[in-house]
């Protein structure tokens, strides 16, 4: 399988070395991304690709600010629950269509109500958004949501064109309209998506690249052979034992920046019959499995210290992250204890994780420290996509996967655990729960907000539908050729001021 990857990516670059334009980069990525629908999707190398593709509302800078990029200005009302915004007026979608206040009002409301939206739950707040002018929008908050922001900076933020997204339905995806700096050209599942600069973008002069091509290459070793034969330009998320290599490498350079995301496994505890187990049904299990994880061990181990051990949706340094739930100390005999109180002895588990190999490396760790407490643990290795399509119809028992982080804790809890949130795969449903989570969108005051959170993590410890391992950063390299990178902590790829010397 690797040296057929390997061998299919040197005849991809060699095909499209010929008709490419001169700047043409190629960037390897750790996974294949999703359905090309920011209504829909749910990958982080979508997002990457998203990047190029489709302009949002607004944007994050390097230091994890708010800033203009569909919309110049905005403006909060006096009790929080009118947002008014003002929009670019040269700003136009790939198909020739004009951005304006109607597309907007468009794009939210598509979000809200396309039965296959992932979006819903980011904007439940908005109770409508309305043209109020030819450039102008009004959203309507039905209470205040101090995260609203933080989610127009994201996929519900991305403007798609009206016209081509109503003739598409939910295919949508198969030809994505955006309004970016890139358009789309075409995708070849599991092999590549490749886009061209759009001239009609408004900050075209910014983006000097011709075009861009996305390869999914999982395995970490071959998609650093591409990258040092020439055959790649750059590649996100370096393995950790690479790192090193590439630091003393004079071809490349690298970049790593430390992530707002996490790692974690999802235990399906009522995402159908799969759910019908010890570690589904019983939160004791659940907190035994979590006790015999030495998740230190596993970030020396397998991540070589590159990654934080974590047991919370926020890195132990962030200012959200509740200390009285420090990252828990391997403990064997407290998880048999709970094993003994929940009335077993052993249990046996399917644990699916995607085919990449540190990830496997980390699981068959994982997979070895809990079978001291009782777990017999079958892994299964699949496609990242495919585990996505499993979790989501409930064809999994403990299913491991990364959020890759946003700005708002907003967006690293709420769609993953209310009883409707947009990603809740594991079908956790607690009432309590999404009271405090519902509440904390509302509270203004940072430290009375942060309480609602630490209320909310006192319930997910115990219940632990999610297990959190630890916090990820994003190790990326690239030829020397290559210039003007800036990492993002959201981990994004954006190619504004990217060039590539030939």
């Amino acid at each position: 399988m690797t040296f057929r990857r390997l061998a299919t990516c040197l005849l991809l670059s060699t095909a499209l070395a010929g008709p490419a334009l001169s700047a043409d980069l190629r960037i390897g990525l750790l996974d294949d991304a999703d359905v090309l629908d920011p209504a829909q999707s749910r990958t982080y190398v979508g997002r990457i690709v998203y990047a190029a593709l489709c302009d949002k509302l607004v944007d994050i800078s390097t230091d994890l600010q708010i800033v203009p990029q569909l919309a110049t200005d905005w403006t909060w009302s006096d009790d929080a629950r009118s947002l008014v915004m003002n929009l670019r007026q040269d700003a136009r979608f790939h198909d020739g269509e004009p951005f304006n206040a109607e597309a907007v009002v468009y794009n939210i409301e598509r979000m809200k109500t396309l039965p296959e939206s992932r979006r819903k739950s980011e904007l439940a707040s908005v109770e409508s958004v309305a043209a109020t002018g030819p450039y102008q929008v009004t959203f309507k908050l039905g209470k205040p949501d101090v995260s609203l922001l933080a989610q127009l900076s994201d996929r519900a933020g991305m403007m798609v064109s009206p016209k081509a997204a109503a003739a598409s339905g939910a295919n949508f995806g198969a030809k994505p309209v955006c309004s970016g700096p890139y358009r789309f050209v075409e995708r070849i599942q599991q092999d590549r998506i490749v886009l061209e600069k759009f001239a009609g973008h408004w900050d075209a002069a910014a983006y000097p690249l011709d075009r861009v091509t996305y390869l999914p290459i999982p395995d970490s070793t071959v998609r650093l052979a591409n990258l040092r034969s020439g055959d790649l330009d750059m590649v996100e998320r370096v393995s950790a034992t690479d790192a090193a290599s590439v630091a003393a490498d004079a071809s490349l350079k690298s970049e790593t920046v430390i992530g707002l995301g996490y790692q974690a496994l999802y235990v399906n505890v009522a995402n159908g019959a799969r759910a019908d187990n010890p570690l589904g049904k019983d939160k004791r299990v659940r907190q035994a499995f979590s006790l015999a994880i030495d998740r230190d061990a596993i970030n020396q181990v397998v991540y070589e210290g590159t990654q934080a051990a974590g047991n919370q949706p926020f890195p132990p340094e962030s200012p959200w992250f509740d200390k009285t739930f420090p990252v828990p100390a391997r403990d064997i005999e407290k998880a048999k204890a709970l094993m003994a109180e929940a009335g077993v002895t052993s249990v046996d588990i399917q644990l699916q994780a995607a085919n990449v190999p540190v990830t496997l490396q980390a699981m068959q760790v994982v997979q070895s420290m809990v079978a001291e407490a009782g777990f017999n643990v079958s892994l299964q290795a699949t496609e990242f996509t495919t585990l996505l399509a499993a979790q989501s119809s409930g064809d999994f028992q403990i299913s491991r996967s990364d959020w890759s982080g946003r700005l708002d804790p907003d967006g690293n809890i709420h769609q993953f655990i209310t009883c409707k949130g947009g990603q809740n795969d594991v079908k956790y449903c607690n009432p309590k729960l999404d009271a405090l989570l519902d509440e904390a969108r509302t509270v203004t005051d940072p430290v009375a907000r942060k309480a609602k959170y630490d209320a909310a993590n006192a319930i997910m410890q115990d219940d632990l539908p999610i297990i959190y391992l630890g916090n990820q950063s994003y190790i990326y390299a690239f030829d020397k050729n290559v210039t003007g990178f800036k990492p993002y902590p959201d981990g994004l790829i954006r190619l504004r001021g990217m060039d590539k010397a030939e």
